[in-house]
């Protein structure tokens, strides 16, 4: 296990002031880096320790803010900014794109080798930068499956894999059908894990507050997906010691 040094970045985007929470590994060398996306909710201690763990394993990590250094554990709340987020591309890939011009802006990171990791709406962020034509190494989306503007997901020129749980009925059947028929038809490398047994967000641990229903923690299945996560990132985004 590497020394992992964290800090506190700010930056602007979607007219809010953002929190980011920058890991970095030992060294001084360059290292390929990965945005890690948060939950609707907001950011928090999960993706910080997501941050820090990709810092364990050598790389540059950025666990990006979505709602001004807020985490909304009211669903209702959650549901009135993220919904017309979800809506609005260019509003995503605004807050992807600052996020990304912070990390690439990092001393440590090699700026040609940068992947994105999103769960539900930082999912969504992940997959709307490869839309956008962002060069990326990977893209990894837990919960977010969301489907594109018509064509451009032919702009995505890397691997992209997801993750969802069976019994999600947030993402329900249909959607993650039309999820792959997007990336098939678009010729991107994609897979699809899907989760037997598992609720929306079922990566995520238990929080203190109310969730909405179908949203549950799996913690066989979290362990799974932080893996396949982990594969992606060494097949697609390897570290050169």
């Amino acid at each position: 296990m590497t020394t992992v040094t964290t800090r506190t970045i700010e930056y602007a985007a979607d007219g809010l002031k953002m929190f980011g929470h920058l890991a970095l590994p030992a060294g001084v060398d360059r290292r390929p880096a990965v945005l890690v996306g948060p939950e609707g909710m907001g950011l928090s201690d999960v993706e910080r320790r997501r941050a820090d763990a990709l810092a364990e394993l050598g790389y540059v990590a950025l666990a990006f803010d979505l709602h001004g250094g807020r985490y909304l554990g009211d669903p209702e709340e959650m549901l009135a900014r993220c919904m017309p987020l979800l809506a609005a591309p260019d509003r995503m890939r605004g807050i992807g794109h600052a996020a990304l011009d912070v990390l690439r802006a990092e001393p440590r990171t090699d700026p040609d080798r940068i992947a994105a990791v999103g769960y539900g709406t930082g999912g969504a962020i992940a997959l709307e930068l490869g839309r956008d034509g962002v060069d990326l190494r990977a893209i990894a989306t837990v919960n977010g499956l969301t489907t594109g503007r018509p064509g451009e997901t032919a702009r995505i020129h890397c691997a992209v894999w997801a993750g969802v749980g069976s019994e999600d009925p947030i993402v329900p059947p249909a959607q993650r059908d039309a999820f792959t028929a997007e990336m098939q038809a678009a010729g991107v490398d994609w897979r699809l894990v899907v989760y037997g047994g598992a609720l929306h967000a079922f990566h995520h641990p238990p929080v203190d507050h109310i969730v909405l229903p179908g949203v549950g923690f799996h913690p066989r299945h979290a362990q799974r997906a932080w893996r396949d996560v982990v594969d992606l990132l060494a097949e697609c985004l390897p570290i050169m010691e």
